[in-house]
């Protein structure tokens, strides 16, 4: 529970519940007892909702440490993607901005630039084009992506165990769960509107584009998202040949 119980503070302070009333205090008096000592009663409304949050997540979550749902809103935080089930979506408007300092580099330089490994999926082996975006204080890179069939197919690296990356507005039925290499992954099938998401928290609305069907799954506290015209099927043997 130890994972459940980090993601729920984390989701706690997401809450803005108001107090209930508290009419114990009319009913001791009709009967004539003391009123105890008064109780932090935002504390104590915060506690029942986090008891039922724990109940919805069981129920709504799969056993995975990467991810959490703010069953209210209806937003799923998993590996580094936020996806918002919406009917409508807000539309992108013009053309996407490319992710933040993003460039062209080869395979090696990239590797080089970033603090993670980068992997190829064997089923597509070599990239086209590698793409590198958004650089620290330092001079490394927070994405890294890999582009095959004229960028029609990419695969996109991060690290995913803290921070947002990607935002995702999705039509309902959204997401599903599905399962690659035995572990939990999200396959978000058909259109649908992909942000990107800085280091400070906040939605690039200017990099908003219209993606494809999408799989995201995480490896070794690394996140990546399959996304191209694939079905089901298709995305997750890709994933699963992952070097």
């Amino acid at each position: 529970m130890g994972d459940l119980e980090r993601e729920l503070r984390d989701l706690s302070a997401w809450l803005d519940t108001p107090d209930p009333p508290d009419v114990s205090a009319r009913v001791r008096v009709r009967l004539g007892t003391p009123a105890p000592a008064p109780a932090p009663r935002r504390r104590r409304w915060r506690s029942l909702a986090a008891v039922a949050l724990v109940a919805l997540l069981v129920a709504l979550l799969p056993p995975t440490r990467a991810a959490i749902a703010d069953v209210v809103t209806g937003l799923l935080r998993f590996a580094g993607v936020s996806i918002a089930t919406s009917p409508t979506p807000t539309p992108p408007g013009g053309t996407a901005s490319p992710l933040p300092g993003q460039r062209a580099v080869a395979l090696d330089e990239a590797q080089r630039s970033v603090r993670f490994p980068i992997r190829l999926p064997a089923m597509l082996g070599t990239p086209e084009q590698v793409l590198i975006a958004d650089p620290d204080a330092t001079g490394r890179y927070r994405v890294a992506t890999l582009l095959y069939d004229g960028g029609a197919l990419r695969v996109d690296a991060f690290d995913g165990r803290l921070d947002l990356a990607f935002h995702k507005e999705v039509i309902p039925p959204g997401a599903n769960w599905v399962q690659v290499n035995g572990d939990f992954a999200v396959w978000v099938d058909g259109p649908h509107i992909l942000s990107y998401v800085d280091r400070a928290g906040g939605i690039r609305r200017e990099t908003a584009r219209l993606a494809g069907s999408t799989l995201i799954w995480q490896d070794n506290d690394v996140s990546y998202r399959l996304e191209g015209t694939l079905t089901k099927a298709e995305a997750i043997e890709i994933a699963r040949s992952l070097g």
